[in-house]
């Protein structure tokens, strides 16, 4: 089996360090090597930590994770390591102490073998705009693999870890959880603390996780959510035993199918796999019914006027002085903010904040921003008024399969809409995963399931049964088999 590590799930390799079958430090090796063979063509790591993991990895480990490799995405602040956002104006930076997530797995026995590429400060649907350049979907050489998370995700399609962390803004793990054949994980608001991820819009940021099943899922889940006094915003939700949880029976359950994920831009072979996916969560004792969130399309322009305000607001800080890039050979202040930033950031990333620093200003922030915090509120009550009649939502994660390289790069708004059926959950702050449930044309698309707030057992409990039902979960790249 030395060569097969790669195959397993967590649970699987859990299973196999428990029975003596391999240790960490076999695993650690075998990961590495893969990382080295693969990763190359993928493009996945922004920053490799192999002394690290396997001095790790030689020490006595404890904990529910203990011994499994992990990948953290480059948003992630790793004491000690290089922690870029993929961005030239935090190329050099190295924190001086772990996000609260990282520090749980840690506590947990994970072992990190490195940082994962991703959309420059997390921006973007592609993982196009990161300085490092784009990372490969597995299934597809020539196609993205999504964003902004994509290189968490397509490490674990490639096999190059079994599990990562991702951040998800508008649909960050789950939109590269279905172009890449996942499951992807982003809970309710609050529910992991965001200490320690570097912010790009703070009412929308979640961490989470992208992995093969619900079931890896729920045991990352369990090990890091919770309440944290370093983050104001983490909810003290009492957690449940996730894991514990996911065999609660599917049958009773209502699933609301959202009439307005049927809109005109969603690709006919995606809709017939969900129709499919529902028909077995219907056969396994689920009951389906209609419901309609009418505010649903404001969504995507609700979505970016607020998180470019956002993120102009957070990325003030990067200004030449303090830390992150600094211009050289400057005669003013005004000069050094002006060419630090203009340097360090990359075109996404100015875009944004344009757009931010446009709908913040003055003669314009009624107009657009507390508009749009409005409909926000009025978006979130339709979710909560649905979900007060059935158990979970459900629909596609993405209108379509993953895109090619560069076909959508002069068209931001097209760009943009790639999220349309995942942003809405960022500004409710509801959790919501994707799960694997068919091919388009030899590539992966994605079921999404969306819950009531802190509903993340009842979420994990369904995608797992479903799972148990199908097989796509286990499907793999040739190329990377």
């Amino acid at each position: 089996m030395r060569g097969e590590w790669h195959t397993r799930d967590v649970r699987g390799l859990l299973d196999a360090l428990a029975r003596g079958e391999v240790t960490p430090a076999g695993l650690v090796e075998h990961f590495l090597e893969r990382i080295a063979e693969h990763d190359p063509a993928l493009n996945c790591f922004v920053t490799r930590t192999a002394d690290e993991a396997r001095t790790r990895a030689s020490r006595p480990l404890a904990g529910a994770l203990a011994g499994i490799p992990l990948a953290h995405k480059d948003i992630f602040c790793t004491a000690g390591v290089r922690t870029t956002c993929a961005s030239r104006m935090l190329s050099d930076f190295v924190p001086p102490y772990d996000a609260t997530v990282v520090r749980r797995l840690d506590e947990a026995g994970a072992i990190v073998l490195g940082k994962t590429n991703m959309d420059e400060f997390a921006m973007g649907s592609s993982n196009e705009t990161s300085v490092f350049g784009p990372v490969r979907n597995p299934w597809d050489l020539e196609r993205v693999p999504g964003g902004s998370s994509g290189g968490s995700a397509a490490a674990v399609a490639a096999g190059l870890v079994p599990a990562a962390s991702g951040t998800d803004t508008g649909g960050s793990v789950r939109q590269p959880a279905a172009f890449c054949g996942l499951s992807g994980l982003k809970p309710t608001y609050g529910r992991l603390s965001r200490y320690g991820m570097i912010a790009f819009a703070s009412s929308l940021d979640q961490a989470g996780f992208l992995a093969r099943t619900a079931e890896d899922l729920a045991r990352l889940l369990v090990v890091t959510a919770g309440a944290d006094a370093r983050d104001a915003t983490s909810s003290p939700e009492a957690v449940v035993d996730y894991p514990a949880a996911l065999e609660a029976p599917i049958r009773g359950r209502t699933i609301g199918v959202v009439k307005e994920f049927r809109d005109a831009g969603l690709d006919p072979r995606v809709a017939r796999l969900v129709d499919e996916a529902l028909a077995v969560l219907e056969r396994s004792g689920a009951r389906l019914v209609d419901v309609s969130l009418p505010r649903l399309g404001l969504a995507v322009p609700i979505y970016y006027i607020l998180a470019p305000a956002e993120c102009s607001a957070n990325l003030a800080r990067y200004d030449g002085v303090r830390y992150g890039h600094r211009a050289r050979d400057v005669a003013s202040l005004e000069e050094l903010y002006a060419r630090s930033r203009g340097e360090g950031f990359g075109p996404e990333v100015k875009r944004r904040i344009m757009i931010g620093t446009y709908v913040l200003s003055h003669g314009y922030y009624d107009a657009y921003y507390l508009k749009a915090e409005r409909a926000r509120a009025l978006l979130q009550k339709d979710f909560l008024r649905v979900l007060a009649e059935v158990d979970l939502l459900a629909g596609p994660t993405t209108p379509t399969v993953a895109f090619r390289i560069g076909e959508k790069n002069d068209d931001p708004l097209t760009m943009y809409l790639n999220d349309i059926y995942t942003n809405a959950v960022n500004l409710a702050g509801l959790p919501a995963l994707s799960i694997p449930m068919g091919f388009v044309d030899g590539l992966p698309a994605g079921l999404q399931l969306i819950g009531a707030p802190f509903a993340e057992a009842p979420l994990l409990s369904v995608a797992h049964r479903y799972q148990q039902a199908t097989e796509w979960h286990r499907a793999r790249p040739p190329r990377f088999a």
